[in-house]
Order: C-alpha cells, then sequence, then structure tokens
C-alpha cells in the first residue's frame, strides 16, 4: 500500500492492537485538542472525509477518520464470506471505535460522526456510550432507534417486490449474496468505471434524484426508489448503474470527485476487496443479531444529536418512517435536520464547506 494523496495537513498512519485489527487512519490538527471521530460508509474509506477535515481542524479541533473494520489499508480482519460473520456486527463496529481511541490514549470523543453505515455506527456509540462520546452528528442515513424487542416475522415484502410487473429486489439482500462482491469486482465495465456510474448516479449530478417521502414499506412504494436502491430483480449493480455513466465531459467537470480521487477507491477496494464492507450488510439482512440490538429497545440517545444530508439524497427517504422516529423519539436532545442544497448521497464530498459549517454549527451549541 502506498501513500494516499492527501491534503497538505491531513497525516496517514496505522495503529495497531485496536480489538483485533491494525487500523489505518488520517488526522489533521494537534492530538492535544478534543478530539472528533469520523466514521465512513460503503463503499468509501476514511479519504472520503479528506475534504472537511482540515475546516474541523482549523476550528481547533483533532480530527481522525479511520478505514474502518472490512475496508482499505485497516488489516486484521476477516475476508470471507464464509468467515466470521459476528465480527462485523454494530456492536463490535462500535468495540473497534472505542478500542481506536483507547490505544490513541483517548477516554472518548467530543463527537462521532458518521456517513451512509457509518452512521448507526456513530449512532450506536452515542446511544451505548454516552459517556465516552459528547455528541453525535449522523449523515444521510437515519437512526430509528433500537430495533423492538420481538423478532419480526419473516418479511414478505421480497416475494412482493419480486412479483411486481417490473420484478424488483432490494439493494441490501443482494449486497448479502454470495455473487455481489465478484459482479462489482469483476463487471464488465471495470471496478473504476462502475464505481464512477455507482458515486454519479446517487449524487446531485443525476436529475433524476428528486426524493420524496414514501409511504409504508411495501412493494409498490419501494418500487418508487431508485433503481440502485431496488433494482431489477435480474440485473447486478453495475448493470444497474451503467445507463447512468457521466460522460467524459461530465467526469471532467466532476470538481467533487475527480478522476485522480477516484483511483483512490477503486485502487483500494481492487486490492482489499469489497466481502468486508459487504459483510455489514449481511449482520443486517441476516437477522442473526437482531436479539443483541433489540436489548436496548426504548432507549433514546442522550448525548446531543443532529442529522445533515444532501437535498438530492434518497438516503433519508429508503426506510419509510425511519427519518421520522429519529427525530421524535431517537434523538432526546435533537439539535436540527439539515439538507444541504447541491448535495446527494455523498454530501461531505460534494458540499464540504456547507457540511463543515454545519458540523461546526453543531458543535459548539453542543459545548454549550
Amino acid at each position: 500500500m502506498g501513500p494516499l494523496p492527501l491534503p497538505p495537513g491531513i497525516r496517514e498512519r496505522r495503529v495497531a492492537g485496536v480489538n483485533g485489527l491494525e487500523m489505518r487512519l488520517l488526522e489533521a490538527g494537534e492530538a492535544s485538542r478534543p478530539c472528533l471521530l469520523l466514521l465512513h460508509g460503503f463503499p468509501e474509506l476514511a479519504f472520503s472525509w479528506r475534504k472537511v477535515m482540515l475546516p474541523l481542524a482549523a476550528a481547533g479541533y483533532w480530527v481522525v477518520a479511520p478505514d474502518q473494520r472490512g475496508y482499505g489499508g485497516t488489516t486484521g480482519w476477516d475476508p470471507r464470506y464464509d468467515g466470521d460473520l459476528a465480527s462485523f456486527h454494530m456492536t463490535n463496529l462500535v468495540a473497534d471505535a472505542r478500542a481506536l481511541l483507547a490505544a490513541l490514549g483517548r477516554r472518548g470523543a467530543a463527537a462521532v460522526i458518521g456517513h451512509d453505515f457509518g452512521s448507526p455506527v456513530a449512532a450506536w456509540c452515542a446511544l451505548l456510550h454516552p459517556e465516552a462520546f459528547g455528541a453525535v452528528a449522523l449523515m444521510s442515513a437515519p437512526f430509528p432507534g433500537p430495533p423492538k424487542a420481538a423478532p419480526p416475522p419473516p418479511d414478505p415484502v421480497h416475494a412482493e417486490l419480486a412479483a411486481l410487473p417490473r420484478p424488483r429486489k432490494h439493494y441490501q439482500w443482494y449486497y448479502s449474496t454470495r455473487e455481489a462482491e465478484a459482479d462489482m469486482l469483476r463487471c464488465p465495465q471495470g471496478l473504476h468505471a462502475f464505481l464512477r456510474a455507482y458515486y454519479h448516479m446517487k449524487s446531485a449530478d443525476w436529475p433524476q434524484n428528486r426524493p420524496f417521502e414514501l409511504k409504508s414499506w411495501s412493494a409498490p412504494e419501494l418500487a418508487k426508489l431508485p433503481d440502485y436502491y431496488v433494482m431489477e430483480l435480474a440485473k447486478t449493480m453495475p448493470e444497474t448503474v451503467a445507463p447512468a455513466m457521466p460522460s467524459p465531459a461530465e467526469v471532467a467537470g466532476c470538481g467533487w470527485l475527480t478522476e485522480a480521487e477516484l483511483a483512490v477507491y477503486s485502487g483500494e477496494f481492487a486490492r482489499s476487496g469489497l466481502q468486508g464492507g459487504l459483510n455489514w450488510y449481511r449482520c443486517r439482512t441476516s437477522g442473526a443479531f437482531d436479539a443483541d440490538l433489540a436489548a436496548h429497545s426504548g432507549r433514546a440517545i442522550e448525548v446531543p444529536a443532529c442529522f445533515i444530508a444532501g437535498a438530492a439524497d434518497w438516503g433519508p427517504q429508503q426506510s419509510p418512517g425511519a427519518l421520522k422516529r429519529m427525530l421524535e423519539r431517537a434523538f432526546a436532545d435533537g439539535r436540527g435536520c439539515h439538507r444541504v442544497a447541491g448535495a446527494g448521497h455523498w454530501v461531505q464530498q460534494e458540499q464540504p464547506a456547507e457540511t463543515a459549517r454545519l458540523l461546526l454549527e453543531f458543535l459548539g451549541a453542543a459545548r454549550r
């Protein structure tokens, strides 16, 4: 692994002894300052925070962003489909975050900030350990609170999606299949082109991203989601996003994700694979760990909390009712829900200045 192409002022290093991992992390600012822990999602890396780290550090924070378990330069995780799935379970990802802080000599952080699948990790950090995390900011993926104690019956929505006139399937259950990693790593257009189309299709650059609230978790309503969330039944994800591949001129004009920056993602995932990140989805869709999380049913996040998403991001709406439940029940001390103009799902990359401004506004208020 070579060094990452980072802006001056962001440092890269490795930290051993982190809950069985050796973690690669990026950092900015002085280690004597209050710590902000930044947790990325899928398919991303600590590198996804590169545009907001320096503004946060300039405001007086020590900003730390690791490659999480299953990603990038972090090693020690099981890369197999038939391997140790429990190690990717939510409570162990929380243990990773706490172990990293301990390895850095900290008992906690001023705030934990999570994007995409990093959002529920950040939420569970704050819910389970309010003594260690002084505030929490969730981005793009709402946290509706712990699941109910009673295990749900088998969900009929998947059979109903498959039976639609245009048969469909949910992307999280596709990501949970044995074939998903190979579909993406070995797709005909190549991994780099696939990722370009995927990031483009979920961004504000794709004009069809006009999110609205869905009425229910039902096949007719879920079928209103873009195909990257509710896919055609017979298609892979690379086949799904291929029609949205931007033109060469659009690629050249994409200031929020240049070809050199995209090459970091495609190079890292070509080397490390995608199964680690996909195992996070398998933990969710299998139901094998629901009882562990349901033990906390009814609890709310006690520390100051806020939510940020792009105005063109379908993420807040992909699970009907989740955003409302988060704001009304999962946050005991909610400090705002913000939609950023000109951003889709990759809000901290598409609109970093506004994202950093909102985070600093929230952090300042949370400290008072």
